[in-house]
């Protein structure tokens, strides 16, 4: 059973961590940020640089295709096992996509980011992976779970680096809320691994072909 080792950044040349785990305050070399859970967010800085704004809006469009799809496995796998004592699990998780898709339709609006135009597809495919892999069982429901949100998670990860190297106390806000959402979807790969994901037969071959499709939709979620 493999799990998550939280990555632990920093700036380049110094020993303080920039951002910790959820709850302890988030230090630099000027101030301390506490990272609250549940906190609204300011999170896209004001910019005239159209290169940066242009980075920021397709960081934000693909954060929210991703959390949109998310809800929608969800949606399909409460919609198969949502009688059965798999119910409260699945709706822990989704309670919590539902609020990282609920800020990412905040950002979208105030700073008037494009959503991808591809929502109708994600809409559906992501309903229709989610029930398949319920249709399996809670095993197959739990697999899903923790390819989709180990794609999720180094998704964010990569988003943080990015944020970092340019300028992590500029970007301040928004490393802490990606930060977060990001510690959420890693809980829940470890949920899954938790709740025997890896006992469903063909774990391996299902778990890299729901990868495959996630960075896929990534890369296109982007830029459509």
């Amino acid at each position: 059973m493999q799990r998550f080792v939280r990555p632990q950044l920093m700036l380049r040349g110094s020993q303080q961590t920039i951002l910790p785990t959820a709850g302890q305050p988030c230090r630099n070399s000027i101030s301390a940020v506490p990272c609250v859970r549940g906190r609204g967010y300011s999170v896209l800085p004001p910019t005239n640089d159209e290169e940066e704004k242009a980075m920021l809006h397709r960081m934000m469009r693909v954060d929210h295709a991703g959390e949109y799809g998310a809800n929608r496995i969800y949606a399909g796998q409460m919609a198969v096992l949502g009688c059965t004592q798999t119910r409260p699990l699945i709706q822990e998780m989704w309670d919590q996509e539902k609020k990282h898709l609920s800020k990412f339709n905040e950002i979208l609006g105030d700073n008037r980011v494009r959503p991808t135009l591809l929502l109708p597809l994600w809409n559906i495919a992501g309903f229709a992976l989610g029930a398949g892999s319920a249709l399996l069982g809670k095993e197959g429901a739990m697999a899903c779970t923790v390819a989709v949100e180990e794609s999720i998670s180094e998704h964010y990860n990569s988003q943080i680096r990015t944020l970092m190297e340019k300028d992590p106390e500029k970007y301040t806000e928004l490393l802490q809320m990606i930060k977060e959402f990001r510690d959420d979807e890693m809980e829940h790969h470890d949920t899954g691994l938790e709740h025997d994901a890896e006992s469903v037969p063909g774990y391996q071959l299902m778990k890299a072909i729901i990868q495959a499709g996630c960075k896929a939709a990534i890369y296109v979620s982007q830029r459509v």
